[in-house]
């Protein structure tokens, strides 16, 4: 599998294993067939496993905890997140290591590589107006908290769920010191669907531009937008449900797939893989076979520019 550079913190596959699948956020699995799936990942070369409290209460980290017993194979880097929210500074690290605390136990490992704030980052006069933690509590408190797991060694890095109000997360981004590791919407519908909780555009590939630029780690989220660039939906959703709506826009985009002799969700997968300035493409597979249509997408190498065209074609971003 492709090796690519991850920011200032060396290589890592171009695929990486999220959490949202195993943890069942992506339709039902059992427990036994996601526990194959991490270890699956891991023999078919992918070396990072990206996991959080809340993908299914917890269900995709004990899945990482049952399927190496705390041992890791070497090489393999695992992260997690915390929804921290806008607590008092003085409760922030308190509420950091408590959510890592628990994380740990379940994955029954002493230590992950990368920690993630797993909210949005508001501009302070924002903060009653999108839920979020504000700018001036980040700066103040959130990243000396996480500099301060990195001391303990508890954490080997620190990043951004870069979903949210465009100028606070590049702000972020070209502060000092940045975030080592950012995730960012990466589909080609630059469309984060119910994800997003703000007004105005999104600004994906502007956001991963300027992580890319700064030697920020950039992991691509979304790939098939919780499904609406695959062939159909394995959950039941309203049709006024944004991703709904995705799922009909994206229609010629299928029609496409079927002329090219792919499935949508592989070349959904093929077009993020293609994008500039990401280094890895988190996978929200929940089973095996899902898992190996991944994997061959990505042997197949990088789209053409001219294919990469036609596919932008079939689509109206915004």
């Amino acid at each position: 599998m492709e090796q690519r550079r991850f920011g200032n913190l060396g290589e890592v596959s171009v695929l990486t294993l999220g959490g949202g699948g195993t943890g069942q956020v992506w339709g039902p699995t059992s427990r036994e067939e996601a526990v194959a799936t991490v270890k699956s990942a891991v023999e078919l070369g992918i070396t990072f496993l990206d996991a959080a409290p809340t993908y299914g209460d917890g269900k995709a980290e004990d899945v990482i905890g049952k399927a190496f017993g705390g041992r890791l194979p070497d090489g393999v880097w695992v992260s997690t997140k915390c929804r921290l929210g806008n607590p008092p500074s003085g409760e922030v690290l308190d509420r950091l290591r408590a959510s890592l605390s628990d994380s740990l136990a379940r994955m029954k490992l002493e230590r992950v590589d990368f920690f993630f704030l797993h909210n949005m980052i508001v501009a302070d006069e924002d903060h009653a107006r999108y839920d979020g933690t504000p700018r001036t509590l980040f700066v103040d408190s959130v990243i000396p908290a996480f500099e301060k797991l990195k001391d303990e060694g508890l954490i080997g890095a620190w990043g951004i769920t870069g979903i949210g109000v465009p100028d606070a997360i590049l702000e972020t981004i070209e502060g000092s010191p940045p975030p080592q590791a950012i995730q960012v919407i990466t589909n080609l519908l630059d469309s984060p669907g119910a994800l997003k909780r703000f007004e105005g555009p999104a600004k994906p590939r502007e956001i991963a531009a300027a992580a890319h630029r700064r030697g920020v780690g950039v992991m691509g989220i979304r790939a098939v937008q919780a499904g609406a660039l695959t062939s159909e939906f394995d959950r039941q959703l309203p049709d006024d449900h944004p991703d709904m709506a995705d799922y009909r826009r994206a229609a010629a985009f299928r029609d496409l797939s079927r002329e090219l002799g792919e499935s949508s969700a592989a070349l959904a997968h093929r077009y993020a893989l293609s994008m500039d300035g990401i280094a890895t493409v988190v996978l929200g597979v929940k089973n095996r076979a899902e898992l190996q249509e991944c994997v061959e997408a990505e042997a197949k190498g990088r789209l053409p520019p001219e294919v990469m065209a036609r596919i932008d074609g079939t689509v109206v971003r915004g």
